[in-house]
């Protein structure tokens, strides 16, 4: 129950919903137990004629019923009230704390585990904390209360009792173990058919294209038939309890019942007891057994507890210095031996790079696939650490600057274009908070957006809908673009940007980065060479290493990589 201290906090903010709920659950449980001693009394009053006492202790018996459901009303409504405010604020500290890892955080529990922690393991967690208000608590008192009222009323059978609860909790701790070992097994298949159907909807059209849907209904109904069948081992668990339980409490009620009709002869005030021994037994067996389907779904809700307590207490990678300047840094950019392996990698992605850039330079980063282009532009942002060397901007290193100075300091524009649903401005002013509308309408001007912008008739109110999927490649490209631009970001990474983009609007673009942003240092991650080569620097890389830089004309006469990429692409030009 380790997992169940980040909880502890978040109880304290709703002290008074607690305190009320367990004033309501001890009102409500000494009521249900004091209940079957008032009909005792009144079976006993009737033997005797008395008749004063059956209506005083009948109308005490109405009474106590009227007090149980009224303090059952109010248990239930702080219970919820307690577990729907802690489940909400837990949600937002975990979102809050995802939003706070590094790249590689990411990428170790996967988006799709992510959700599925946000989601289902909240409602596990929410449950959980139901259950703990409305029925946990109940349970000690119940139980405590019917065994001792059961031996006090008749004494000589007090073993019967205490082997019916010796036999119920035996199996149900047996059964409990079952159920935990599987409640895990399920979560970890529940986020691995979330994962799935996330990356499978995501790649929608890559499946369609390669005729993959077979082969991935056939993956998704592998995975789907085991968290089918540990569901339908849980069902089974779950029939077998309460059927197991009643047998043991029954058997002793009828062992118990025949043993006082054996002996009523000697006893005959036994009768008026046997009703009421039924009644605490049947009060036991079944507080014992929502006591152990509770406790199910307390296992099942620690485990959940558990996975969202991995990502609370996982520390982001990268890690800012927390007081310092929070003013935008000079653009200029120097990496000193600067060396890089990703978290699970064996392999170095980047192998001892050192280049300087002045600020307002234009770079351009040119390479084959997998040469160590976009994660170099990503320690420039600090999406990543250095395994080895020092990066600096402004003349600091970044591990020393604030981290709201330095997303002051880049604006990136990632390879693949995501904007999120909303409006065209809401996307744009995701770059500027604050910014103007002469400024959404610079940035689309300069990103060759406005030529498709103006045709709505709400321009830059226009909707854009989930996973901009109303929008083309090309124009989310340059509405990406638009975003990064808005700041006026001293450095400004441009990762393959423009891929998208017919060569009329990247050459468009690019001259307008010259003329608009001449302070601006920018950096351009490209495939193709004429996206770089008029920029001021070009860095080459092949395998991780920094092969060559310097301006296009200089690479061509001293750079046998770089020659070899232009007559590659120089030929397949003349080709079309």
């Amino acid at each position: 129950m380790s997992a169940f201290k980040i909880l502890i906090p978040h109880f304290k903010r709703y002290r008074k919903d607690v305190i009320a709920a367990l004033i309501a659950i001890i009102v409500s449980a000494f009521a249900t137990l004091y209940q079957p001693r008032l009909l005792e009394n009144i079976q006993r009053a009737i033997m005797a004629d008395q008749k004063e006492s059956v209506i005083h202790d009948g109308i005490m018996l109405i009474i106590l019923g009227i007090i149980a459901i009224v303090a059952g009303i109010f248990n239930v409504y702080y219970a919820a009230r307690i577990a729907q405010g802690i489940t909400s604020d837990l949600r937002e500290e975990t979102y809050a704390k995802i939003q706070s890892f590094s790249f590689g955080n990411i990428e170790k529990f996967s988006a799709g585990s992510l959700t599925t922690r946000l989601i289902n393991d909240m409602n596990q967690i929410m449950n959980m904390i139901m259950q703990l208000f409305m029925q946990l608590l109940r349970m000690p008192i119940l139980i405590v209360g019917s065994f001792i009222f059961c031996i006090v009323i008749i004494p000589r059978f007090w073993w019967a009792t205490v082997v019916m609860v010796v036999l119920i909790i035996g199996f149900g701790t047996y059964v409990l173990k079952k159920m935990g070992s599987l409640f895990a097994k399920f979560q970890k298949t529940m986020d691995k058919i979330s994962g799935q159907a996330q990356e499978t909807l995501q790649g929608v059209r890559v499946v369609k294209s390669f005729n993959q849907e077979g082969q991935e209904i056939k993956k998704f109904n592998q995975t789907s038939d085991r968290l089918n069948d540990y569901n339908i081992v849980i069902g089974y668990w779950f029939s077998a309890v309460m059927p197991a339980f009643q047998l043991i409490a029954y058997l002793v009620i009828t062992l118990v019942v025949f043993l006082i009709g054996q002996g009523i002869v000697q006893h005959p005030t036994d009768v008026a007891i046997v009703s009421p021994f039924v009644n605490y037994i049947l009060t036991l067996l079944w507080t014992i057994m929502i006591a152990g389907m509770t406790m199910m779904q307390f296992a099942r809700g620690n485990i959940s507890l558990g996975r969202i307590k991995e990502i609370l207490e996982t520390e982001p990678d990268v890690k800012f210095v927390k007081n310092g300047s929070v003013a935008p840094l000079k653009g200029s950019v120097e990496f000193d031996h600067v060396s890089f392996t990703y978290p699970d990698g064996d392999d170095e992605t980047l192998k001892d790079i050192s280049f300087n850039v002045k600020p307002g330079e234009m770079v351009g980063i040119v390479g084959a696939t997998g040469s160590g282009k976009s994660t170099l532009a990503q320690l420039i942002a600090r999406l990543y650490d250095p395994t080895k060397g020092e990066i600096k901007i402004g003349g600091q290193n970044i591990k020393n600057v604030t981290e709201t100075a330095l997303r002051k300091t880049i604006s990136f524009v990632l390879q693949r274009a995501i904007l999120f649903s909303g409006t065209i401005a809401s996307n744009l002013r995701q770059g500027k908070n604050n910014a103007k509308q002469h400024e959404l309408q610079r940035a689309a001007n300069m990103a060759q957006a406005s030529e498709f912008i103006e045709r709505y008739n709400d321009s830059f109110d226009h909707e854009v809908e989930e996973r901009s999927a109303n929008f083309s490649g090309g124009q989310k490209q340059r509405l990406s673009i638009a975003r990064g631009l808005i700041a006026k970001a001293p450095i400004l990474i441009l990762d393959d940007s423009t891929s998208a983009l017919d060569a009329e609007s990247e050459k468009k673009v690019q001259q307008a980065l010259e003329h608009e942003l001449p302070d601006t240092t920018t950096f351009i991650i490209a495939e193709k060479l004429v996206s770089v080569v008029n920029a001021d620097k070009i860095l080459v890389l092949d395998d991780g290493k920094l092969v060559a830089q310097g301006t296009h004309e200089e690479l061509l006469k001293t750079s046998p990589i770089y020659q070899e990429i232009f007559k590659t692409q120089k030929g397949k030009k003349g080709g079309k």
